[in-house]
């Protein structure tokens, strides 16, 4: 566990290191779902290949600890939740948190943002508007309607999106692919019959094991390529 501070308080970002002990540092951004089984899987994960891996509390100001089930129930009390939620401070926060990441003696001065749903769009607003060294967003659904964001981004930045996600127009999507073929060090892939947090293998109502495993393995060969742990 690591505390971050920012301006109105501080919170704690539970930490991952791999075996050796060292690494490159992730922001591992969550899900409306808060800090979860899958999310814990999915930093563990990383974590195993090499990465020094921190996950930032973006609720604590407004719901401390939370964590839904991963069904229409928890789906429904997790939108309420994220719709209190002050985008602007989730991404300072974010951002504390990746600046607190390279300063543990744990890292080696690098670090990078990693965001699934919610945090797919506060990783990609993080890349805009800070420094991490890579970035990598699934399905964040703000980022289509924010596209002028992504002249400000510098690092290298992968997209996931399901070409059937319900919940973010596929027009939107289209034009990122558009602006992501432009921009130097971007790449974006849509996975065509696959819909919103395919790779959540917690929630049934989502996951989708084939879309899933493709998008892993290419972000795997893509953080192989440009940020090696």
């Amino acid at each position: 566990m690591t505390k971050v501070t920012v301006a109105d308080g501080s919170f704690d970002a539970p930490l991952w290191l791999p075996e050796s002990g060292s690494g490159p540092g992730l922001v591992l951004i969550q899900e409306i779902f808060g800090l979860d089984d899958y999310l814990k899987s999915v930093a563990a994960d990383l974590a195993a290949l090499g990465y020094v891996v921190a996950v930032p509390e973006l609720f604590w100001r407004i719901s401390p600890g939370w964590s839904a089930t991963h069904d229409e129930a928890g789906l429904s009390a997790s939108m309420a939740v994220a719709g209190r939620l002050d985008p602007a401070r989730a991404v300072t926060d974010v951002l504390a948190t990746l600046a607190t990441l390279r300063d543990l003696p744990e890292t080696d001065g690098r670090a990078g943002v990693f965001g699934f749903c919610l945090g797919g769009s506060m990783a990609y607003a993080a890349a805009a508007e800070g420094d991490p060294d890579v970035a990598v967003s699934y399905y964040g659904s703000r980022v289509p309607e924010q596209l002028p964001l992504l002249d400000k981004i510098t690092c290298p930045i992968q997209f996931q999106f399901g070409g059937e996600d319900p919940y973010i127009p596929v027009e939107g999507v289209r034009r990122l692919a558009d602006a992501v073929a432009a921009h130097d060090g971007a790449e974006i892939h849509i996975h065509e019959g696959a819909g919103h947090a395919f790779h959540n293998h917690v929630a049934p109502m989502f996951h989708q094991p084939e879309p899933a495993a493709a998008a892993w393995a290419l972000t795997l060969e893509f953080l192989g390529r440009v940020f090696p742990a």
